[in-house]
């Protein structure tokens, strides 16, 4: 006999969750906006970061104060590992070289993480991939580990595929496709996207490997996706991983209004009601958004490139550059030039609340799965510029699965540590040529934009009452409920 309501919600609340999000951005958001969705069914939660880190979620925690989630702050080992004072998150490194140095302070965060787990006995952990010791921690007090990957699944999938099949040894370009097999549909890549090109100058081998060994430890996948837009490779990511797997994306549908969407992340470079009126004035459809994620390190000469094609195109754009690059002089004459048609951005702004507005018609996104995912909600396509890691995948995703926009990036993206090296790769004309064609009114584009808006229709049902990733975010709980009292019991559960 299934419980009823006032059982359930009882049982929720002696259920506690630690979750230990990677220092990054990109995954520390979504990673919040999970704790925010098992917490509103009543779940205890923790969240285990450092102060600087913590800095940045204070906003968005106080938003949450009603929820009954918590944060245990970590000694973050600067020093010790190499790094200068404050460098607490990987986009706060002054190079990408130092990233090495980044894994070695990670790694060196087990012993406290394992006294916190000791001291609170939480029922599970739910742990970014990069945070591999959160495994033997798992292991070592009998509870279940579940891994947050921060991707698709496609991706997973076709990396999976690579990795065991090997399908590029006997590829001799980097740049002939090359068919992955044991997916469910034909795919396609080249050496020249495999995300393992892009961090070989950074000593990160080690680090990476010792995923492989956590994921052997994990008791299923949170995944940051949603059914409806891989069905396909949800299923497939199911079966070569052996383990359960919750969709519950895109999470971060979870924000009410566009308070909690400004909230999201670090604090806005821009005022943000500055940003919005600049929006307002703008006709629907009108304005492309340009940002390329929080780790992007462009040579100062792609950079210019940029603005000029932007330029050129006579488009309404709002341009986010990542703060400490772009302050040449060139840049600066730009936002002077355009500034009726165009605003740039030096630093972190509100990219949910961007892509939510009704002016905004085009993003040109570096692909990382959080910006897929909030264009995909948001309804907006996109010009698809990936840069390292599985970006690439990604992008092959959104062009040829859903497609949902059309590409402008490279044959290759930038080596982590010798991105200046790489000089320009996209010139102003092919960028002033992608955002006149996506913010024009041509008939493939207008088959993109009905594409985008239908799968923004089916990832708001998913996230609604009684959709596939709210159903999923209920299961889950149950599942770990379940793991609790079978533990109590003293009954063995597998895979733990």
């Amino acid at each position: 006999m299934e419980p009823d309501t006032a059982t359930r919600h009882r049982c929720r609340r002696q259920l506690h969750v630690f979750l230990f999000p990677f220092m990054s951005p990109g995954h520390q958001i979504p990673m919040l906006d999970i704790a925010t969705l098992i917490a509103s069914r009543g779940v205890q939660t923790s969240i285990v970061t450092t102060p600087l880190n913590l800095s940045r979620l204070r906003s968005a925690l106080h938003r949450l104060a009603h929820l009954p989630i918590t944060v245990h702050p970590l000694h973050f080992p600067s020093a010790a590992a190499g790094l200068p004072e404050h460098c607490e998150s990987l986009d706060s490194l002054p190079s990408t070289l130092m990233s090495h140095s980044f894994s070695r302070a990670i790694m060196m965060l087990h012993p406290q993480g394992d006294d916190l787990v000791r001291q609170h006995q939480p029922d599970a952990i739910i742990s970014d991939q990069n945070i591999p010791w959160t495994a033997q921690i798992a292991r070592k007090y009998g509870i279940p580990r579940l891994v947050f990957h921060g991707t698709s699944c496609f991706s997973l999938c076709v990396s999976d595929s690579v990795s065991k099949y090997k399908p590029h040894e006997n590829v001799n370009s980097d740049y002939k496709p090359f068919l992955v097999p044991g997916l469910p549909e034909p795919v396609h890549v080249t050496k020249s996207w495999m995300p393992s090109r892009f961090f070989r100058h950074v000593g990160l081998q080690e680090f990476f490997a010792q995923f492989v060994e956590a994921e052997r430890n994990t008791y299923g996948t949170i995944a940051n996706t949603f059914y409806e837009i891989e069905p396909k490779y949800v299923e497939h990511y199911g079966k070569i991983s052996g383990k359960k797997i919750w969709p519950i994306g895109p999470v971060g549908s979870v924000e009410p209004d566009s308070l909690g969407m400004a909230e999201r992340g670090n604090r806005a470079s821009v005022n943000v009601d500055r940003c919005l009126s600049w929006l307002d004035s703008k006709e629907p459809n009108s304005v492309i958004y340009v940002c390329f994620g929080s780790l992007c390190t462009f040579a100062e000469s792609q950079l210019v490139e940029i603005g000029l094609g932007l330029e050129a195109s006579n488009c309404s754009f709002l341009w986010v550059i990542r703060e400490g690059y772009g302050n040449g002089i060139a840049i600066g004459d730009l936002g002077e030039r355009v500034k009726a048609r165009g605003l740039v951005i030096m630093g972190w702004a509100p990219q949910a609340l961007i892509l939510n507005h009704p002016a905004v018609g085009g993003f040109m996104t570096h692909c990382g799965w959080n910006s897929v995912l909030e264009a995909v909600r948001s309804g907006v396509p996109m010009i698809t510029w990936p840069l390292f890691a599985e970006q690439f995948y990604n992008a092959a995703f959104v062009l040829t699965r859903l497609r949902i926009g059309f590409g402008i990036g490279g044959d290759t993206g930038l080596e982590w540590g010798r991105e200046q090296e790489a000089g320009v790769r996209v010139k102003r004309s092919r960028v002033a040529a992608a955002a006149t064609r996506l913010m024009g009114g041509s008939e493939s584009v207008r088959e993109i934009r009905q594409r985008v808006r239908s799968l923004s229709e089916l990832a708001g049902a998913a996230v609604s009452e009684g959709g596939s990733s709210h159903v999923n975010v209920d299961r889950l709980i149950d599942d770990l409920l379940m793991i609790k009292e079978r533990l109590a019991a003293g009954q063995p559960v597998n895979e733990l």
